[in-house]
């Protein structure tokens, strides 16, 4: 695709990873003669734009931000401006409720809620979205492709809706792909993910566990045996409820996830075999780094990155391995990786703008 030849438009402007999204997407190369459309989740058709850097002053600066404005979503204007990517920054309902109207727009959608990522129904009820019209979203769930680019790049190249994955996802489903697609991991010991994040993984919603008084010098779990992230898992890494269990944690910190992962092996294994395992299903992905055993990664190491840092640490036993995860939860975990399936969806190289 030429250069300035793709128009975006992102609409949930206001939140954390909307706003790093747009960061992002000033300073892409690709872009630069093309700012993407900004649009609020205005409920009312007559709200008054607001400028970009009224409500992110730390955009200021950055190519054509300072002109921009953010404006309420309107079908109409997308139409006029030729939209050909909509980004959806909004909450699950709202996504539910856009993604097909934007399809029938002809426009191609990276949606950054959970509204499409599930295609079990069980999985998906966690979100309690109602359809307008059932028919037409089940359809557009059954092309809804993962956006997980190192497990489903080239399906991602040719769709029409991506959905990109959950933070907590992509930090275990990226730890645990190369071992069970090998099938080197033993199922019937099950896997332990004990993941934590900091405070922005929530959002901007005004919920006592969010405040400073409950987070600051604390780390408490939540959603135990009910976190929204659990379907995801399951799917893309094809497991039972029987053989996971993930367990959040907030951390006292603004962002960044860390997740270690508990598996025994099927045989016994050495720390060569399992750097090559690693190693060689990372290959071509630009945004995964993989430590050198016994190195593990640590949040301070990728936060305000793009890249999720995989590290692990075989037992003496050599059955008994341990797994480390680590990327920003609104980077990789979100705008980032979003960017990531714009680029592929345009044919550009997945990392440009990341690096």
């Amino acid at each position: 695709m030429p250069l300035s030849s793709l128009r975006t438009a992102v609409a949930g402007v206001s939140g954390y990873a909307g706003a790093e999204l747009v960061r992002l997407l000033l300073g892409h190369p690709r872009l630069a003669s093309a700012p993407p459309t900004l649009l609020g989740r205005f409920e009312d058709a007559d709200a008054q734009p607001v400028a970009l850097t009224t409500l992110h002053p730390q955009l200021s600066g950055l190519p054509h931000a300072d002109a921009l404005s953010v404006t309420a979503f309107d079908w109409k204007q997308l139409e006029r401006e030729s939209i050909d990517i909509l980004f959806l920054a909004t909450p699950h309902e709202q996504s539910r409720s856009w993604v097909p109207e934007a399809i029938a727009h002809g426009m191609r959608v990276i949606d950054l809620s959970g509204a499409w990522r599930l295609h079990c129904d069980e999985h998906r009820s966690v979100y309690k979205l109602i359809d307008a019209d059932p028919k037409v979203a089940a359809e557009l769930q059954t092309e809804a492709i993962y956006g997980s680019p190192e497990l489903h790049g080239p399906a991602i190249a040719r769709a029409r809706l991506v959905a990109n994955p959950g933070c907590y996802a992509t930090s275990i489903i990226l730890a645990l792909a190369p071992l069970l697609r090998t099938n080197m991991v033993d199922l019937s010991c099950g896997i332990v993910c004990d993941s934590k994040s900091g405070v922005s993984g929530a959002g901007k919603s005004l919920i006592p566990t969010n405040q400073f008084m409950h987070a600051a010098d604390n780390l408490s779990a939540y959603a135990v045996f009910g976190h929204r992230h659990t379907g995801e898992l399951l799917e893309q890494l094809n497991l039972t409820i029987e053989q996971l269990q993930f367990t959040p944690h907030l951390l006292p910190i603004p962002r960044g996830i860390l997740s270690t992962i508990y598996v025994r092996l099927n045989e016994p294994s050495d720390a060569t075999a399992i750097q090559s395992c690693f190693d060689e299903f990372y290959a071509d992905a630009p945004l995964v780094r993989v430590r050198r055993s016994p190195q593990l990664p640590q949040i301070q190491h990728v936060v305000r990155t793009s890249f999720c840092d995989l590290g692990f640490h075989l037992a003496p036993d050599r059955r008994r391995l341990i797994i480390v995860s680590c990327l920003d939860n609104l980077l990789k975990g979100a705008a980032s990786q979003a960017v990531q399936n714009m680029n592929l969806m345009a044919g550009w190289h997945e990392a440009e703008g990341l690096l």
